[in-house]
């Protein structure tokens, strides 16, 4: 009977996991779709994105209110209700495409395209594998965080050197950090999935919003270094 009532908890708690990533991921390509569509209306709408990027003032503020966004998110999500937190991360998903619709501006259809497709496959590949591995990956995770300072740092410092050299490596040095990063941050959500409480539809509506804000951030940014890396290459 022991036995049988393990089993049976096992089972309900793989069950409740499975369900938690099925949130994460369904809430992150909701977040991904909006950019995207945002993305592409902007850059295809010569007023707004005058607008954006030809009048002082408002793309900084944009971007300000973004790291606001996510710093809010991911410092205050356990205290915020399941429907704020949700709507900031689909308010945060449509500024981004705001911002990120420049790339449609500086970069090629097929580049753009060719990045997407590329970074989306290395994306899946590294959540299943945080998925199915036996791994402990808190190591790579606090190595890749580092990883994630020093590019931040030497990017930095490159706004004032200019080097193309540079930038070039430190998309290639992202594109590693960032598939670690996705591989940890998969494990990391489910095994909270897994002890997630399954009566409290709140406290899963926030654990799976953060989820979703995390890895969209992980795919973001890969895919922004596979662009300048496409980018770069066929210039």
């Amino acid at each position: 009977m022991y036995d049988a009532y393990n089993t049976q908890q096992t089972i309900s708690r793989a069950s409740a996991m499975s369900n938690f990533m099925r949130g994460v991921y369904g809430w992150m390509a909701a977040g991904l779709g909006i950019t995207a569509l945002v993305a592409v209306s902007v850059a295809s709408n010569q007023a707004v994105a005058q607008i954006v990027f030809g009048t002082p003032g408002v793309l900084p503020v944009l971007i300000i209110a973004q790291l606001v966004m996510v710093f809010v998110l991911a410092g205050r999500v356990n205290r915020m209700a399941a429907g704020t937190a949700t709507a900031l991360f689909l308010i945060y998903s449509a500024l981004n495409g705001v911002t990120l619709s420049t790339i449609f501006l500086v970069y090629t259809a097929s580049t753009i395209a060719s990045a997407f497709a590329v970074s989306a496959g290395m994306f899946l590949v590294m959540c299943i594998y945080g998925s199915v591995t036996k791994r402990d990956l808190t190591s790579l995770g606090s190595f890749m965080f580092m990883g994630l300072v020093g590019i931040i740092i030497a990017s930095v410092v490159n706004i004032f050197l200019r080097s193309e050299g540079l930038s070039m490596m430190l998309s290639y040095i992202g594109v590693f950090v960032f598939l670690g990063l996705t591989a940890y941050d998969v494990q990391r959500f489910k095994d909270m999935g897994l002890y997630a409480p399954a009566g409290d539809a709140t406290a899963l509506r926030r654990a799976s919003i953060l989820g979703a804000l995390t890895l969209y951030l992980d795919f973001i940014n890969l895919f922004l270094m596979m662009v300048r890396i496409f980018g770069g290459s066929r210039r």
